[in-house]
């Protein structure tokens, strides 16, 4: 049976591991029910019948003094975390370098009321980055409200957001408070924000600078405490290139920006993330597979996965519906696309051929930045004539004159 009450043993006095959970698990409308331990250890007995004689269902959670980093195959802390942090990032999992460096970076950003854009393709996980983001701020016990942009109709956005009076126009026959006002006091995560027509951009943007909005057909003003997160699947600077995000919009949004990379650039944490889904699979349908094949392994490892981790998820369910009650799962039961998988010698060469262009266009980036855009300084320090450095800044597609503008 379900519950949605837990017991938290904790020892006496005050126990600011056991608050921070508490205040987790009321947010996620988990009732907490809070039990000082006897002496400080475990629970005797009688305690736990005690708490449990009110004949309702419970889970039972005990709390150290303090909870040591790493826990289960989740992201690892620089030496240690705390249990309110573990429990943020619990659906994080991975120990690629490149995954690794973009969640540690959350409990930092989390503490900071600014702006974080966080950018990745379909799959990557960026709604879990937002609501860890929001778990671990000081917002957390207040709504956290995901809106997808791009699946708004584009002649409702403003009315999404910021809500309309009544009569503001021919079938509002009552007001309608916007998903501003529903995240007040909490976060708002705009994923697909590219995918927001001009003219919300703008009132998103005054949004931002001034924190207060006006519904539609109203003549009031109104303030909102809101933090915003947004999200993209492309790139943010293209976007910006081609006219479809304003560039004042991206930068107000781009104070911090997380960038999750994609499975294919983490193959390492391939197997992990399948045991992690099947070990669900079996909780959820009460099944006891083990694990996979060797052969499975190295198929799911070599897939390219072009819907990433989401893609990933669905192939291993797709592999226990259809594996027949087996106790492990092999390679036949995995279906996976023959067209989507490499061979690990042209593997190394993509990988290898997109560090390199990686290093290249971040290099250069940043000696135009350091000099200010200056084509012929930044190839002298680059230790190359400015007719190659200028092949390099065209290959890349590098806007040079919007680095000399933020110069």
């Amino acid at each position: 049976m379900e519950t949605n009450r837990i017991l938290l043993f904790s020892q006496p006095g005050t126990s600011p591991l056991a608050d921070q959970l508490a205040a987790i698990l009321s947010a996620a409308s988990i009732a907490v029910r809070r039990v000082e331990v006897d002496g400080g250890g475990a629970p005797a007995a009688s305690q736990v019948a005690d708490a449990l004689s009110g004949g309702q269902p419970h889970s039972v959670a005990m709390m150290p003094e303090e909870t040591p980093a790493g826990l289960g195959h989740g992201p690892c802390a620089p030496s240690r975390t705390t249990t309110r942090e573990a429990y943020a990032l619990r659906q994080l999992i991975g120990e690629s370098p490149a995954f690794l460096a973009a969640v540690r970076k959350i409990p930092m950003v989390a503490k900071w009321d600014v702006g974080v854009l966080i950018c990745g393709e379909t799959g990557t996980g960026k709604d879990l980055a937002g609501r860890a983001i929001h778990a671990l701020s000081p917002r957390a016990s207040q709504p956290f409200v995901p809106v997808n942009c791009g699946a708004l109709p584009v002649e409702l956005v403003e009315n999404e957001l910021f809500g309309h009076e009544r009569s503001a126009y021919t079938s509002a026959a009552t007001s309608s408070t916007g998903l501003v006002q529903a995240a007040e006091g909490g976060t708002l995560f705009l994923d697909e924000v590219d995918s927001l027509p001009p003219a919300a951009q703008v009132k998103l943007l005054r949004f931002l600078q001034e924190k207060e909005y006006r519904p539609l057909g109203s003549s009031r003003v109104r303030q909102a405490d809101v933090r915003i997160l947004a999200a993209t699947n492309v790139d943010p600077e293209k976007a910006v290139e081609e006219g479809r995000l304003r560039s004042d919009l991206y930068y107000r949004l781009n104070v911090v920006r997380l960038d999750l990379p994609p499975l294919r650039d983490r193959r390492e944490d391939v197997p992990l993330l399948a045991r992690h889904f099947l070990a669900r699979l079996n909780a959820r349908f009460g099944l006891s597979i083990s694990g996979f094949t060797a052969e499975a392994v190295q198929a799911l490892s070599l897939h390219e996965w072009p819907g990433n981790v989401r893609e990933l998820a669905h192939g291993v369910e797709r592999a226990v519906v259809l594996c027949g009650g087996c106790q492990r799962l092999g390679r036949e039961h995995l279906h996976l696309s023959q067209g989507a998988s490499r061979e690990p010698a042209e593997r190394f060469r993509e990988a290898k051929a997109r560090t390199i262009a990686e290093f290249e266009r971040n290099y250069v980036r940043t000696l135009l930045t350091t000099h200010g855009g200056n084509i012929t300084h930044a190839a002298r320090a680059a230790g190359k004539d400015r007719k190659s450095f200028w092949e390099l800044i065209r290959t890349h597609r590098i806007d040079v004159a919007s680095l000399r503008s933020q110069a």
